[in-house]
């Protein structure tokens, strides 16, 4: 969005729901889904992301994560994780609409097992399908601002470029394009995959980023709930850090105290 110093941060609105929480996360790699809630409330976090092909919701006979995390006190933001073609993640959400009337959603359409970078060209074509199926979209997309704002032509409500490969913990790896897509958005843009440590979700926040969606560097951490806290607090200050206007980088040193007039 538009650089500026703020005297103070407004809440971060997506498609009419606002959240006072910058961070996102996910709901996979957990130990247990008694520790993934432990580490949604450590994080602060309003909205969480449930991959509907490996979260169990319906089955009562097990474990179910709407046990311990309740679908009223947070916003359950369903996505298509494993989908590889437009039709399967089209399809995907439209059987979530039905089980529990979600209409907020996260598309990801995904290329190579691999490397996990998302097909744009389906990404593209699935987002059209289901902003005019009455979906509010958040599109996972590479970090390609030429598509990031087709995207947003086609009704995307939020726009969440990668910063490395889903899973990788590399951080953000080009911020020259991350950059590029904030100036040229009217549309939330929220950093999503590649985040490893609290650094890195700073980093994102301070180049202007609305928000940040992690999972494994939560889940996957030593100490998942220290994580977690950690996170919640790098977000906050890389916000601060982008709304308060950081100094100018300088080729040589400029004294902090003047050096004229010393005795």
């Amino acid at each position: 969005m538009a650089d500026h110093v703020a005297a103070f941060d407004e809440d971060l609105v997506v498609a009419g729901r606002t959240l006072k929480s910058r961070l996102i996360i996910g709901t996979g790699k957990y130990a247990s889904y008694e520790q993934n809630a432990r580490a949604l409330e450590a994080s602060g976090a309003e909205m969480i992301t449930v991959a509907l092909r490996r979260v169990n919701l319906s089955d009562p006979s097990q474990p179910r994560l709407v046990d311990h995390i309740d679908p009223e006190k947070y916003v359950f933001l369903p996505n298509t994780a494993g989908c590889f073609t437009g039709e399967d993640a089209v399809r995907t959400l439209r059987l979530a609409r039905e089980a529990g009337g979600w209409s907020l959603v996260k598309l990801e359409v995904l290329s190579d097992p691999k490397h996990l970078y998302p097909d744009m060209e389906e990404t593209l074509r699935a987002t059209d399908l289901l902003v005019k199926d009455g979906f509010d979209v958040m599109v996972y997309c590479s970090d390609d601002p030429v598509y990031a704002k087709k995207l947003e032509s086609a009704g995307a409500c939020a726009i969440m470029p990668l910063g490395a490969p889903i899973g990788s913990g590399l951080g953000v790896q080009n911020p020259v394009n991350i950059r590029l897509i904030i100036e040229e958005a009217t549309v939330p843009v929220i950093v999503d995959a590649g985040v490893g440590t609290a650094s890195d979700a700073a980093v994102a926040m301070e180049l202007g980023c609305d928000g940040v969606l992690m999972n494994t560097a939560i889940a996957e951490a030593q100490d998942p709930i220290r994580m977690a806290v950690a996170m919640k607090h790098a977000v906050i200050a890389g916000r601060e850090a982008y709304l308060a206007g950081r100094m100018a980088k300088k080729r040589y040193a400029d004294p902090s105290s003047p050096l004229a007039g010393l005795i």
